[in-house]
C-alpha cells in the first residue's frame, strides 16, 4: 500500500517525551503513517538519522517508539558504511520514511555519495511517504535557513528540491528564522518559503501544499513571497491532529 500520489510531510515536531520511553511519536508521525493509506498490517516506517550520524542511542529510542505505535521500523544507517544490501529494495517496500533532524548541509552530502537522493526521489514518485523534522523537513525543499555550519543561521540553497520552495523550520522557537527567512526570499536566495512553527506540519501531494496539520494547539504555518525588495508573510491556520492512541 502506497500513497495514491506523491506526498510528503515535512514538519517541526513528531517527536515527544513517553510515558514509559525518552522518545514516542507525536501525531505528526501517526498522521505521515495516515497518508500512505496502509491498513490491514503493520505500518513499515524506515527511520534515516544520518543529520545526527546514525547516533546508535537515538536509533534504539525510535526503534522503542515504533514498538509502541505499533510499527515495523526499518533504521537505514550510512555510518560506517551502509547497514543494508538493497538500499532502493528497502526504500520502495516502505510506507513513511521519516527523516531525523540534525546538519541538513551533511545529511545532503552523505545521501548524494550514496545515491540516497535518487531513491528518495523514485521513492516520491511511487508513493512511498516522505517525511521527517526540521533537517528532515528542509531536505525535500530548494533550501532554507539552517545552522548546520555554526550557531550563525546561514542559508542553504542545494537541497532536493523535490518541492519547489524554499522551506523554515522551527520558525517560533528560534528567533533568528523568521528575520532570516523574510532576508532571503526578499532579495532572492530563495523562493516562496513555507515555514511552520514547533509541532506543526505541512502536507504537499505532488509538489502542491494542500494543508497544514498541528500536534500542538495555537501553532502557526506560513507562506512568505516577495513583493517588490520585500518579504510579505501570510500565516495559515493548522488543522488540530487527534492525540495518538497508543
Amino acid at each position: 500500500m502506497t500513497a495514491s500520489e506523491p506526498t510528503i510531510l515535512a514538519t517541526s515536531g513528531g517527536h515527544r517525551v513517553g510515558d514509559r520511553t525518552r522518545v514516542t511519536f507525536d501525531a505528526l508521525v501517526h498522521h505521515a503513517v495516515d497518508l500512505s493509506g496502509v491498513h490491514g498490517r503493520r505500518p513499515r516506517v524506515m527511520y534515516v538519522g544520518t543529520a545526527i550520524g546514525d547516533a546508535e542511542h537515538f536509533t534504539a529510542r525510535m526503534a522503542e517508539a515504533a514498538r509502541v505505535a505499533g510499527f515495523d521500523l526499518t533504521p537505514l544507517h550510512l555510518f560506517p558504511m551502509p547497514n543494508l544490501k538493497d538500499i532502493e529494495g528497502a526504500v520502495l517496500d516502505q510506507d513513511v520514511v521519516w527523516v531525523m533532524g540534525g546538519s541538513v548541509a551533511n545529511l545532503l552530502a552523505v545521501w548524494r555519495v550514496h545515491g540516497l537522493d535518487t531513491i528518495l526521489r523514485s521513492a516520491w514518485e511511487a508513493g512511498v511517504v516522505l517525511s521527517g523534522v526540521s533537517a528532515g523537513s528542509i531536505c525535500w525543499f530548494q533550501g532554507g535557513p539552517t545552522d548546520s555550519f555554526g550557531p550563525e543561521l546561514r542559508p542553504l540553497t542545494n537541497a532536493l528540491g523535490l518541492l519547489p520552495y524554499g522551506n523554515g523550520v522551527h520558525y517560533d522557537s528560534d528567533k533568528g528564522r523568521r528575520p532570516l527567512v523574510h532576508r532571503l526570499v526578499a532579495d532572492g536566495t530563495l523562493p516562496v518559503t513555507h515555514c511552520t512553527d514547533d509541532g506543526v506540519g505541512l502536507v504537499y501531494r505532488g509538489t502542491e501544499l494542500v494543508e497544514a496539520v498541528t500536534e500542538t494547539a495555537g501553532k502557526g504555518a506560513y507562506v512568505v513571497v516577495r513583493e517588490g525588495d520585500s518579504a510579505v508573510e501570510q500565516r495559515l491556520e493548522p488543522r488540530r491532529l487527534p492525540v495518538p492512541r497508543h
